[in-house]
């Protein structure tokens, strides 16, 4: 399912006696030194688990090597969840947000801890014995992202986040310069995708607030009731835009059994959901959350896929410059490739 934490990977380190200076004069918190782990998942922010005293606390910060500071924005992040934590249960609260990058070498925040089972790989063996909780807990999952759409952000003080008019072009153009910026090797099918979705960008269908990254690897489950959602977790990409945007990437996610095993087993999917509900099912259940009906969500899924495949590539990209030692993302060419090709068959079937 998934792994707590981990020691902390080379190159990753942050400077556990700066941090636990700076975190004494704070005084909301314990004196005494402090310990630090990482959490193993994640490919963008970096997350770790600080023990002071008897307390714990999640610390995140962007990845090294960013140069891009307002695509991992911390006092965003803190910001947000600020206020979002507020209105929207499944949000984690923050605690601190710091901007001296002489304590750990970036800025960073800290947030209360959230507990709970993350569905990567392997799935608990109640999930696997059941059928019916599968679908509850897809069910679950879908009706939280509906949830989360449906609510008032002008009131919650989140109006500001994101500008909906012409946003889905935005955002094809936005990550089609991402990617070529970015790019290291020819990925055909992943370019003709680029082009279909220039020529095919919908109208918006609605406003509301996203998570942008929606999937089962930032869903934190009760591991006592498995159809509850305890957190929403890694908000760095949260604005304000079409909410069908939002469940499009949910969807690029949601592998299915003809990507074949690598993809299938790729560590962070739930490989038991992917092969036992289908992308339409999915799709289905949150427009039931929702209570709307959804156009051909075709648009919507296979820009996902290319979403997804940019960041893989940005990620592979920043590997290959040395900005991270993480061996996980060795081989994310491959992943954005797969993408790519997942991307141009959907085009080509004209479905999901």
């Amino acid at each position: 399912m998934n792994r707590e934490t981990m020691s902390v990977r080379a190159g990753e380190e942050i400077n556990a006696e700066e941090l636990s200076r700076y975190l004494e004069s704070q005084s909301k918190f314990p004196a005494g030194n402090i310990s630090v782990a990482q959490f193993p998942a994640g490919s963008s922010n970096l997350t770790y688990l600080i023990r002071a005293a008897s307390e714990e606390y999640v610390l995140r910060r962007p990845p090294f090597g960013n140069t891009v500071k307002t695509a991992h924005d911390m006092r965003r992040e803190f910001d947000v969840l600020s206020k979002l934590s507020a209105v929207y249960a499944p949000a984690p609260k923050p605690i601190l947000f710091c901007d001296d990058e002489t304590v750990i070498g970036s800025e960073f925040y800290l947030m209360e801890r959230r507990h709970g089972i993350v569905l990567r790989g392997r799935s608990p063996e109640v999930l696997e014995a059941s059928p019916e909780l599968q679908r509850k807990v897809c069910e679950s999952f879908a009706r939280n992202l509906a949830e989360l759409h449906a609510l008032d952000y002008e009131s919650a003080g989140l109006g500001s986040l994101g500008r909906p008019d012409g946003y889905c072009r935005r955002q094809v153009e936005g990550w089609t310069k991402r990617y070529f910026a970015s790019k290291t090797d020819e990925l055909p099918e992943l370019e003709m995708a680029i082009g279909w979705l220039h020529e095919n960008v919908p109208d918006e269908s609605g406003a509301g607030l996203i998570h942008n990254d929606y999937k089962f690897d930032n869903v934190m489950l009760d591991p006592n009731d498995l159809t509850r959602v305890n957190a929403v977790l890694d908000w760095e990409m949260v604005t304000v835009g079409d909410p069908l945007m939002d469940l499009g990437t949910t969807l690029g996610y949601w592998i299915s059994p003809d990507a074949g095993d690598e993809m299938l087993s790729m560590p962070f999917n739930p490989r038991l959901l992917m092969e036992n509900i289908s992308r339409q099912e999915l799709v289905d259940m949150y427009a039931l959350a929702a209570n709307r009906t959804l156009p051909d969500m075709l648009f919507y899924y296979v820009f996902g896929t290319f979403k997804i495949a940019v960041i893989a590539q940005q990620i592979y990209s920043r590997y290959l410059k040395g900005f991270t030692r993480d061996e996980r993302f060795a081989r994310f060419d491959s992943f954005a490739a797969a993408l790519g090709m997942i991307a141009a068959r959907a085009i080509h079937r004209r479905g999901l």
